[in-house]
């Protein structure tokens, strides 16, 4: 089982990027999406899950209205369109997969291996 996240890079203030994150090796049918960013020095947090009916849910306040969260449930792929990026968020973005929908890491027992976004001021 893989979850392959890419789409990370160098961006300045104010740009926007797309991460996706396909999985691989088995069917994720009925399974919730989300991903998790860590930046330098902090715990990794939630910004945002979506149910397989395309419930979604955002975990970090800053995000909300910059960020949304989709999934081609055909291609077993989640994406996470970024608009209006600031430094802040630059991190380390991480997909996951589980069983629930919640920002709580546990629920998901799937983990990508990360793909880096750097917002330049």
């Amino acid at each position: 089982v893989q979850l392959q996240a890419s789409g990370g890079g160098l961006v300045q203030a104010g740009g926007s990027l797309r991460l996706s994150c396909a999985a691989s090796g088995r069917t994720f049918s009925g399974y919730a999406m989300a991903w998790f960013r860590q930046a330098p020095g902090k715990d990794r947090e939630f910004v945002a899950g979506i149910a397989w009916g395309g419930f979604s849910t955002y975990g970090v306040d800053s995000v909300k209205g910059r960020f949304t969260i989709s999934r081609d449930n055909a291609k077993n792929t989640v994406y996470l369109q970024m608009n209006s990026l600031k430094p802040e968020d630059t991190a380390v973005y991480y997909c996951a997969a589980g069983t629930g929908h919640s920002g709580r890491q546990s629920t998901y027992g799937y983990w990508g291996q990360g793909t880096l976004v750097t917002v330049s001021s």
